[in-house]
């Protein structure tokens, strides 16, 4: 990371952010040799990211193809207005970027498992779920295997970091909008 003052070396946060995001960002290498990205819903579960998918299509075409993918998540924290100085305006965030070898789970027991965690952070629920038996069989479960994941944040100096960092505890709907003291 050539801003290595913006990298995020706690892994409690870069969890958190892969907790807090709800759709992340999955790039693969099409077959025309230009990289596709596409949003999915995802969960960070067991070391790995999980999303689903269908078990046809251009995604699943590009991973049987070339398993290395990359995935990334971003959180935007805050618009930092500027009045009427263009190039002081400006967005505040964090973000995890990823590199890691995708699969298709074939294994029952696990894909059962994976699918359950992703109902589990997006209803809020624990426990098992029922799924109908069409719907598990045509359901595909990509797991990423994390090669290498890195944090970076932009959160602003003085007042506007705190202001930020406030934000981000408040619980309130992101992005805010901050009017620094001019």
């Amino acid at each position: 990371m050539r801003r290595n003052d913006r990298e995020i070396t706690d892994q409690a946060v870069i969890l958190d952010l892969l907790e807090r995001c709800q759709v992340g960002r999955l790039a693969t290498n099409g077959h025309d040799g230009y990289p596709r990205i596409k949003p999915v819903n995802f969960v960070y579960h067991d070391g790995a990211i999980f999303f689903h998918t269908a078990l046809e299509g251009e995604k699943i075409e590009d991973i049987r193809r070339d398993h290395r993918v990359c995935f990334e998540v971003d959180l935007p924290i805050a618009y930092v207005t500027s009045g009427k100085r263009a190039c002081s305006a400006g967005f505040l965030y964090r973000g995890v970027m990823i590199r890691g070898l995708a699969s298709l789970i074939d294994d029952v027991t696990k894909k059962k498992r994976a699918l359950d965690a992703l109902m589990q952070k997006h209803e809020g629920a624990t426990g098992e779920y029922e799924y109908s038996a069409a719907s598990f069989s045509e359901t595909g479960i990509v797991r990423i295997d994390i090669e290498e994941m890195t944090g970076k944040e932009s959160l602003g100096k003085g007042k506007v970091r705190e202001a930020a960092l406030e934000a981000l505890r408040s619980g309130k709907p992101l992005p805010v909008v901050i009017k620094p003291d001019k």
